[in-house]
This record gives C-alpha cells, sequence and structure tokens, in this order.
C-alpha cells in the first residue's frame, strides 16, 4: 500500500481547466496539483454580453477554451453541468454554451467531466445546499487566495476543479469507483477482508 501511495504523489503536474458555462459571462479557471497540492493558476471571466448574437457568443466561448488550452495545456477538463430550472428558453441557452465548451474540450483530446452545482458544494464546503459566497470563502482558506474577484462566475469554475480533483485524488474515490456499496466491496475484495 505505501508503494501505490507514494507513487500516487510523484506522478507529474496534472493542470485542470474548470468552466462554469454561461451565455452572458462564462467563469474559467485553472488549478495545478502537484504532489497532492492545488494552486491556482487562473480565475477569470469571459464577459458576453455586449455581443447580441448568440452564435457570436457560442463561438466566442469555442474560442476561448481553445486559447486555454493551447495556452495552459490542461490534461484534464471539468465543467458544471446546467442546473435544471423553470425557464426552458434560459436551459437551452445554458445547454447550448455547455455544449460548445465541451466541444472544444473533445477537439483538444482532453478527458471531460460534469460536476452538478450541488456536488461541487458538497465537495468544496461539506454542504450541497451553501451559497456562492460560502463556497468562496472556503476557496479562500484552501488555496490560499486573498482577493476576491468579481465575479462569482470565476470562483464557481475554481470550485469546479477543485472539486474535480478531490473526485480523482481520493485513494478512497478510486478504489471504490464503479461499485455499490461496501459489501459490493468485499465480494470483489476478499483478500483484503481481515476476520478475528
Amino acid at each position: 500500500m505505501l508503494w501505490f501511495i507514494f507513487t500516487k504523489m510523484s506522478k507529474k503536474p496534472e493542470i485542470i481547466l474548470g468552466i462554469d458555462p454561461g451565455t452572458t459571462v462564462m467563469g474559467y479557471a485553472l488549478l495545478r496539483v502537484e504532489n497532492n497540492q492545488p494552486r491556482v493558476l487562473l480565475m477569470d471571466v469571459l464577459k458576453l454580453a455586449h455581443e447580441k448574437d448568440i452564435y457570436a457568443r457560442l463561438e466566442m466561448i469555442h474560442t476561448k477554451v481553445m486559447e486555454l488550452i493551447a495556452l495552459y495545456h490542461p490534461s484534464t477538463f471539468a465543467i458544471e453541468a446546467p442546473f435544471f430550472g423553470k425557464n426552458v428558453q434560459s436551459m437551452l441557452k445554458l445547454g447550448r454554451a455547455q455544449g460548445v465548451a465541451i466541444a472544444a474540450a473533445m477537439q483538444a483530446k482532453l478527458g471531460v467531466t460534469e460536476y452538478s452545482p450541488k456536488k461541487v458544494k458538497q465537495s468544496i464546503t461539506g454542504n450541497g445546499n451553501a451559497d456562492k459566497d460560502q463556497v468562496w470563502k472556503m476557496l479562500q482558506r484552501i488555496l490560499s487566495i486573498d482577493e476576491q474577484p468579481q465575479y462569482f462566475d470565476a470562483t464557481d469554475a475554481l470550485a469546479v476543479a477543485l472539486c474535480h480533483h478531490y473526485q480523482t485524488s481520493s485513494v478512497l474515490g478510486t478504489a471504490v469507483k464503479g461499485l455499490k456499496g461496501w459489501d459490493d466491496f468485499i465480494a470483489k475484495n476478499p483478500g483484503r477482508v481481515k476476520t478475528k
């Protein structure tokens, strides 16, 4: 077991591109993880509201994601899944924005992972119903960030990237991936069960 932990910690640095999709403001963040220690590389937003044509906005999203990939060479891509609201038109627009960002990542041959807003909040704060300010305060603590960005869209993107790090770096998370609980784990790993 010690060998596994050593190899896990000594692997090459990972760069995670996190996206909070939007049609008026898209948040993006890059997180570098080395020796299991996350550090913020970049956190910002792409403002789209000045462009009236929705298709021009989608092109801007695609271009920005491709630029970020070309500049920072992320090893993986994480994006927040749209939540289901009452306004169908808003959901359709948000889904298109998300799809364009995912298409850019796939074009660059990056693995894509989606996280629900509730999962992101749960990973960062321990509370799936936390508000944006609570998530931001926890990010400040975890990542030692001093200044507050102007838009929560940027902090949401950072939260998505950190959530992805937590979900993929957990020894327990990788050990039980694809299992249906402890009974399933025991059935598939009888040699790891110790009885007195």
